[in-house]
C-alpha cells in the first residue's frame, strides 16, 4: 500500500512540475529568470511560513549537520542549478536538440542510482527507463534519424544536459537523504517544512543574481495574468510538487522516480494541446504511452518480489 501510494505522490508531483512549461511561457517575456525564481519563491514562503512556521522552527532546532548538508545540496541542485542551467541553455540551442537532451535525465538518475546508492536495477527496470528516454525523445517531436547536434550549439547542449544531472541530482540526494533517516535514526522531517527549508536556501541564493536583474522595475509592468503565474509557480509548481515528491520519494525507489520524471513533458504537451491549440503528432501520442508504459513495466517489477514470497 505504501508503494501505491509513494507512486501516486509522484506522478501528482511531476505532473504539477510539467505545469511549470506553460507557466515560463507566460513569465518569459517580462520577467529575468533569476526574478522568476526570487519572487515566485518569495510568495511561498510568505504564504505558508504563518501555517507551518513553528514547526519549521521547531525541526531546525534538531536538525544535524548532515541533515543541513542534504538540505542545502538539494536547494542548490534541485531548484537553484537546475534553473540556471536550463534557463541558460534553451537560449543558446535548438528545441530539437533540447527535446533530445531532455530525456537523459532518467538515463542519469538510473545510473546514479547504480553508482551511489548502490541500487541494482532488474530487466523490467532497465526496459523502464529505456521507455521514458524514448517517449521524452518523440514528445519533443524529435525525428531521431534525422536530428544533429549542430557545433554552434555545444555551449547550450553542454548546459541543458547539466540541469538533467542537477535534477538528476537531486533525485538520488532526496532519497539518500530518506536512506539514512530510515537506517541512521536521523530526524523525520515533514514534507512541508522540507519544502519550506528548501525552498528557503534557495530563495537566498538567487537574491543577488535576480537583483542584477532590476527585478523592481519589471514587475511594476506586468499585469494580473503573470502575478498569477508568479504564484502558481510559486504554491503549486514548487510548494505543492516538492511536497509530493518527498512523501513518493519515502516509498520509491531511484528507478521508479526516474521512471515518473517522464511526467514532466507529457503533462507540458497535454497541456499545450489544452491551452496554447498546438498540434500533437502521432509520435508524440506514441511517446506519451512509452511514458505511461514505463510506469507500468517499474509497478511490474516491484510486484514481482510479493509474489515470489507468497509462493504465486
Amino acid at each position: 500500500m505504501n508503494k501505491i501510494k509513494g507512486k501516486i505522490y509522484l506522478l501528482l508531483a511531476f505532473s504539477l512540475a510539467g505545469t511549470s512549461v506553460i507557466t515560463g511561457y507566460i513569465l518569459s517575456e517580462t520577467l529575468g529568470s533569476f526574478t522568476v525564481t526570487f519572487v515566485s519563491l518569495g510568495i511561498m514562503l510568505l504564504c505558508l511560513a504563518p501555517f507551518y512556521g513553528a514547526e519549521t522552527v521547531k525541526t531546525i532546532r534538531l536538525l544535524k549537520n548532515g541533515d543541513w548538508k542534504m538540505l542545502i545540496l538539494q536547494a542548490i541542485f534541485g531548484i537553484f542549478l537546475f534553473r540556471i542551467f536550463l534557463l541558460s541553455g534553451v537560449s543558446l540551442t535548438s528545441t530539437v536538440e533540447a527535446g533530445i537532451l531532455t530525456g537523459t535525465a532518467p538515463a542519469i538518475t538510473a545510473v546514479l542510482a547504480y553508482l551511489v546508492l548502490r541500487e541494482m536495477p532488474s530487466g523490467w527496470t532497465a526496459a523502464g527507463i529505456a521507455c521514458t528516454v524514448m517517449g521524452i525523445v518523440l514528445l519533443a517531436g524529435v525525428n531521431i534519424y534525422s536530428a544533429a547536434f549542430s557545433a554552434e550549439h555545444l555551449g547550450g547542449n553542454v548546459l541543458i544536459l547539466c540541469a538533467m544531472a542537477s535534477e538528476s541530482t537531486f533525485n538520488i540526494i532526496s532519497r539518500r537523504h530518506r536512506a539514512k533517516q530510515l537506517y541512521e535514526t536521523g530526524i523525520p522531517i515533514h514534507p512541508m517544512v522540507q519544502t519550506l527549508i528548501v525552498s528557503a536556501v534557495a530563495f537566498v541564493l538567487s537574491i543577488i543574481p535576480a537583483l542584477m536583474e532590476q527585478p523592481f522595475a519589471a514587475l511594476q509592468m506586468i499585469g494580473l495574468n503573470e502575478w498569477l503565474a508568479l504564484i502558481w509557480y510559486g504554491l503549486i509548481v514548487t510548494a505543492l510538487a516538492f511536497v509530493f515528491f518527498y512523501a513518493g520519494v519515502k516509498h520509491c525507489d531511484a528507478y521508479t522516480t526516474a521512471a515518473f520524471s517522464g511526467m514532466i513533458p507529457l503533462t507540458s504537451m497535454l497541456l499545450s494541446l489544452l491551452l496554447l491549440r498546438e498540434a500533437i503528432s502521432y509520435a508524440q501520442w506514441a511517446g506519451g504511452f512509452l511514458i505511461i508504459s514505463s510506469m507500468l513495466m517499474i509497478g511490474n517489477r516491484q510486484r514481482q518480489p510479493h509474489r515470489q514470497a507468497t509462493g504465486q
